[in-house]
């Protein structure tokens, strides 16, 4: 619980004196303390966050700017960011703006909204391009922290990958709340060594923190793993896709959102199928045979499913994307499928964690070679052609793909917050795009100001 956000919120709704007495209430359903302290400590609370709400009626205007943030008056929840549909793509790509808006120089930057980040760096007369890429621990694996930490270091080391990078090292971020157990920390991190001993990356840095200090009351986890690689070739980014171009897929077995769906329904065993390295071995088997210079682009079945990464494919090279159903259903995990089709969640609409390889057709077959001698089953799924948009052939009929304002829901919370979009969806793209254009006119005052000093 964020008792800070509690109380900001309450004393505008209710006397000091209530909101403190319900504030110590909460805080003694957590902490098993004296009365008299939990008076004190929701007393403190009371004070400094009456303190930061005097700062919209500070004379100095800048500093009212600089501590202000532009609202969007759209909440995370109501345009779905996070959970990797329309509007969290949308959300992305202001992120992106707000990021070109700094005029710093990369490779690849976030406006591709492609897996990973590229700078291009030269060493004598080479060419070096290092990937550095960062996922977030499943929101649902707080209470499973090994898994978490395994399928996060996973995710992030694929992300490098995909980007035909080879991964050097981990990193990772780590914050529990304040009644979290300090074991959670330890099995965080045995999970995303697990992942690091077993493809030979090491971890080298880190931060641990509490979530929100002495203002969260729980023991919620969130962190974060990210991953650096290196590579003498130009990344195999998704705006390499050519016409003509073969599409191949990888088996699935899932990841963090496969784990989630299967503890929160008690299918429990399919959790084990997620536990492999078969992403990681298919593309090391790339590299290893000498075939990542052909390989046009490549990318990993995660954010909002086939679905998600068919349309950002389109979207960004502006071209299209014919695929197969029935191949695309035997490259799933058969477990997993299984599951996902017992519970009606769309297999296109969720993350199954395969890898998605486009390649000419002649390089094509090559790499189903070199990934097959891994022991990783793979198969040609479809096409890429000049029609600008993504569409699945099922049964002889043709249907365009299209990303829905979140993806498929695969727990039952999810099934009751839907994935219509919303009747004012473009009354909240432009209030967010306002809220990104302000964010970027702080930005540039701030360095203005600092610059002349």
């Amino acid at each position: 619980m964020d008792i800070e956000g509690f109380v900001r919120h309450a004393l505008k709704q209710d006397d000091e004196i209530t909101v403190l007495n319900s504030l110590k209430d909460k805080i003694l359903e957590y902490k098993d303390i004296d009365p008299e302290q939990a008076f004190k400590m929701a007393s403190a609370v009371i004070e400094e966050v009456k303190h930061t709400m005097e700062i919209e009626f500070h004379p100095d205007e800048f500093l009212r700017e600089l501590i202000e943030y532009p609202k969007a008056d759209v909440a995370m929840g109501q345009i779905g960011v996070g959970s990797r549909g329309a509007g969290d793509f949308f959300v992305h790509r202001k992120i992106a703006d707000i990021v070109s808006s700094a005029h710093t120089k990369a490779f690849i930057t976030p406006e591709a909204q492609d897996d990973g980040g590229v700078v291009k760096k030269s060493v004598g007369s080479n060419d070096i391009y290092v990937t550095t890429a960062v996922d977030g621990i499943h929101s649902r694996l707080s209470e499973y922290p090994f898994l978490g930490g395994f399928h996060v270091a996973r995710a992030a080391l694929r992300d490098v990958c995909v980007m035909g990078a080879d991964p050097v090292a981990v990193i990772s971020d780590l914050h529990l709340a304040d009644d979290g157990d300090v074991g959670k920390l330890f099995d965080f991190t045995a999970g995303v060594c697990a992942v690091s001993e077993l493809v030979n990356v090491p971890l080298v840095a880190g931060s641990t923190l509490r979530v929100g200090g002495d203002m969260v009351l729980g023991d919620r986890l969130v962190s974060a793993v990210g991953a650096i690689g290196i590579s003498e070739y130009p990344p195999t980014a998704r705006k390499r896709a050519e016409v003509g171009d073969v599409i191949l897929l990888t088996e699935g077995s899932g990841g963090g959102t496969i784990t989630t769906t299967a503890i929160y329904h008690g299918m429990f065993d399919v959790v084990k199928e997620t536990m492999d390295i078969s992403f990681i071995k298919a593309s090391e088997a790339i590299f290893n045979a000498g075939l990542l210079p052909k390989v046009h682009a490549m990318t990993d079945v995660t954010n909002g499913g086939l679905r998600g990464d068919a349309h950002e494919i389109s979207d960004t090279t502006g071209l299209g994307l014919t695929f197969y159903h029935e191949k695309i259903m035997e490259m799933i995990n058969p477990k997993v499928l299984q599951m996902l089709e017992e519970l009606d969640i769309d297999p296109l609409g969720v993350s199954v964690d395969s890898l998605m390889i486009i390649a000419p057709e002649e390089v094509g077959e090559d790499v189903k070679k070199a990934i097959s001698s891994a022991d990783v089953a793979i198969s040609e799924i479809g096409y890429v052609d000049d029609s600008g948009k993504a569409k699945l052939l099922k049964d002889g009929v043709e249907e365009e793909i299209k990303p829905l304002f979140r993806e498929a829901a695969y727990t039952k919370i999810k099934k009751i917050v839907g994935d219509t979009t919303p009747e004012d969806f473009d009354l909240m793209r432009r209030k967010v795009e306002k809220a990104a254009i302000n964010a970027i006119n702080k930005k540039d005052k701030v360095v203005r100001a600092i610059n002349n000093k």
